[in-house]
């Protein structure tokens, strides 16, 4: 069983965290380790909503918290993430957000058919979509 006081200190932890400025850190760690420029080319983006997070707004509309990730199969861990409540926002906007977040230079950005439109596709730095 975890202790009381522990569990209140994790809290107030977290809660004080940079959590952008720890992601950059986190990216850029990854990043320098040996063989991920060589070897990362491929990066899969993909949007959850996150289990138990619907809440009512004023208006009485329901909002649930989402999030979109930039996952790397070659390196086995998402190196990026963005999260965004429903109702403020929505997942082409977060991973637009994303991209703008990473280099993008010789990477393929695989994304599922919402991500496909033509105005988020040309928006992107990268290279202009092949489906």
């Amino acid at each position: 069983m975890a202790n009381p006081s522990s569990d209140s200190t994790f809290r107030l932890l977290l809660s004080q965290l940079d959590v952008d400025g720890f992601e950059a850190l986190l990216q850029q760690w990854m990043a320098a380790q040996p063989g991920v420029t060589e070897t990362v080319d491929t990066l899969v983006c993909d949007g959850k909503t996150l289990r138990g997070s619907i809440d009512q707004t004023a208006s009485g509309a329901a909002r649930f918290i989402a999030q979109v990730s930039l996952y790397s199969n070659t390196l086995g861990v998402a190196i990026a993430q963005n999260t965004y409540a429903t109702d403020a926002g929505g997942e082409i906007a977060a991973l637009r957000q994303l991209l703008d977040r990473v280099d993008l230079n010789g990477l393929l950005v695989q994304a599922d058919a919402l991500h496909s439109n033509r105005p988020f596709s040309s928006t992107s730095s990268s290279v202009a979509p092949t489906s």
